[in-house]
């Protein structure tokens, strides 16, 4: 990574302004999953350690244009409050006259949250002036927010134009183990794709087929492959706008992508459908393809023999429904028993591989499901872009 971190800047007596991704789940004004706010804490305490005072910013939810107290940041942070086991107060807002007061009166070692950075129409619209009032916050800015990396936001790639921009560690851990997969990846290097649509990730799985030595594709993508190759796919979900792309994708590159050969199959589209196992080519009448088979899986097992690279994005099944979330842990579970270097894009692979119970077994599991996808499609995310060079 080329971008400085924290590391490589004098943060001694200094106020630093932190963008983390504190957009986490809520329920009843309570966080119901801590996992990014403990992401964000060997950040938090460097900062702290080396002696200065710390004011963090994050945005939650998609308030609708203005302070709404549902989605305040308080809750995130009290939990943040009990992880450091010391207070975290709380702004009432992310700029304006109170703010500053609180901000100039911090000492070295105490943390300030700012309110959720949303409640400014501006935001959105990377609003120079809000970006300048956040910058005149502080002295030093850290960006630890790397699910936010890939929006051009006031709080994300305007403040850095006022202020020394640095990345924080889960940043630089993001930048790391995703830019292997873009820049020099380790072969065989295998890329699973998953998830409903192909039209969200046609630039992903052209980026990934002209670096990876097989593409495994599953979920609702993997129908629509099947469909353009002639397979009757019945009600399954099936993009008719995309086959032509799949054929064409499929003409460049056949020897490397791996599709599904039998399927769970169901009658309806509900948690407690009838439920059979078929060949892809065998889905009868009213029926839809749901998860991957077990054929399917040991084609997968083989697949991934010897890989050193390994990149999963997207899950291979319906796997929100118990009954057919089999595929997709079994394939969490390969990975974790693979050898290879794991990584994981975020969203529902990072959930998949949670709830599989294999997490801790992977080499990376990404914060950020968007920012991870448009990574490595081999953009320039423009959080990162902002942040000042080695």
């Amino acid at each position: 990574m080329n971008k400085k971190t924290v590391k490589d800047i004098d943060l001694k007596g200094k106020r630093v302004i932190m963008r983390v991704d504190f957009n986490v789940p809520m329920a009843d004004g309570k966080v119901t999953d801590d996992k990014r706010i403990k992401a964000s804490l060997p950040t938090i305490q460097y900062v702290l350690d080396q002696g200065a005072s710390l004011i963090l910013m994050s945005h939650l939810g998609r308030p609708k244009g203005g302070p709404d107290p549902e989605f305040s940041l308080k809750p995130a942070a009290d939990v943040l409050s009990g992880l450091l086991g010391k207070p975290v107060q709380m702004a009432p807002d992310c700029v304006g006259p109170e703010v500053e007061k609180m901000a100039q009166a911090l000492k070295p070692g105490e943390i300030l949250m700012l309110e959720n950075t949303r409640f400014h129409k501006g935001e959105e619209k990377n609003d120079l002036d809000l970006a300048k009032q956040m910058a005149s916050l502080a002295e030093v800015y850290v960006n630890d927010a790397f699910g936010s990396a890939h929006r051009a936001h006031s709080s994300t790639e305007g403040i850095a134009r006022f202020l020394p921009a640095v990345s924080g560690f889960l940043m630089e851990q993001e930048l790391e183990y995703l830019g292997r997969a873009v820049a020099n990846p380790e072969h065989p290097y295998i890329a699973i794709l998953g998830g409903a649509k192909i039209s969200d990730k046609i630039l992903v799985v052209e980026t990934l087929l002209s670096k990876c030595d097989k593409l495994i594709i599953g979920g609702g993508m993997a129908n629509t492959f099947l469909s353009a190759k002639g397979f009757n796919m019945q009600d399954s979900l099936v993009e008719a706008g995309s086959i032509d792309t799949a054929k064409s994708i499929m003409e460049k590159a056949a020897d490397k992508i791996v599709l599904p050969v039998d399927a769970v199959i169901a009658d309806k589209f509900e948690a407690d459908a009838n439920s059979q196992v078929v060949d892809v080519d065998k889905i009868p009448a009213g029926w839809r393809m749901m998860d991957v088979g077990p054929k399917t899986l040991e084609l997968y097992k083989a697949t991934l023999n010897g890989a050193r690279l390994v990149v999963w994005n997207g899950p291979v099944g319906v796997f929100e429904m118990p009954k057919f979330a089999e595929g997709t842990f079994a394939l969490a579970k390969l990975l974790a028993e693979s050898g290879a270097t794991t990584v994981i894009g975020g969203g529902d692979s990072a959930s998949a591989v949670k709830k599989a119970g294999v997490a801790k077994q992977m080499t990376h599991v990404s914060t950020g499901g968007g920012a991870s996808l448009e990574f490595l499609e081999g953009k320039e995310l423009p959080g990162v872009a902002a942040l000042m060079d080695k």
